[in-house]
């Protein structure tokens, strides 16, 4: 008997100039990739059984990746909705906002609100479908926050919006 999952929401559509730069740099970098995986699976198969050849084998499942990662930025852009222009009011959190924000146990983050496809937590960018950014937006200085997490609420009091980086 096979388990049911429901489908997964769709993620939204929007995307900043760089993020949809670097998408494209990457559907490049796997198109340069691919050609020399294939050349490479080409060898492989040559060289006879190709039921204990490992070197054929492991191309076969690097190829695969490469072409399901393909699939899906050829299906995405398209769809993706590139914001190049700064909202009106640039007082509040909106898409592509960098916002400094104070914790309980008063330690400072700093995040990006970015799109679903470039969200990058290692950068403090954040998808803008995520908790933390839908209870952000539309949000000014001095206000306070509350996030619901899976270990509980949390609060915290926005110091900065900015719509440069902030140091």
């Amino acid at each position: 008997m096979a388990r049911y999952r429901p489908p997964q929401p769709k993620s939204s559509l929007y995307i900043t100039a760089e993020g949809y730069q670097a998408l494209q740099d990457e559907r490049e970098a796997l198109w340069k990739r691919r050609h020399h995986v294939t050349q490479a699976l080409a060898a492989a198969a040559a060289e006879g059984d190709r039921s204990e050849n490992a070197e054929y084998i492991y191309r076969k499942k690097e190829l695969r990746g490469i072409d399901r990662r393909l699939r899906y930025l050829q299906k995405r852009l398209p769809d993706l909705n590139v914001v190049r222009q700064l909202p009106a009011d640039r007082t509040a959190v909106f898409f592509g906002a960098w916002v400094r924000l104070a914790g309980e146990a008063g330690g400072e983050s700093v995040y990006r609100i970015v799109g679903p496809d470039e969200f990058d937590v290692g950068k403090g960018y954040i998808s803008m479908d995520a908790p933390m950014a839908r209870a952000l937006m539309k949000k000014r200085v001095d206000d306070e926050v509350t996030v619901h997490t899976p270990q509980g609420d949390k609060l915290y009091h926005i110091i900065e919006v900015a719509y440069s980086k902030i140091e």
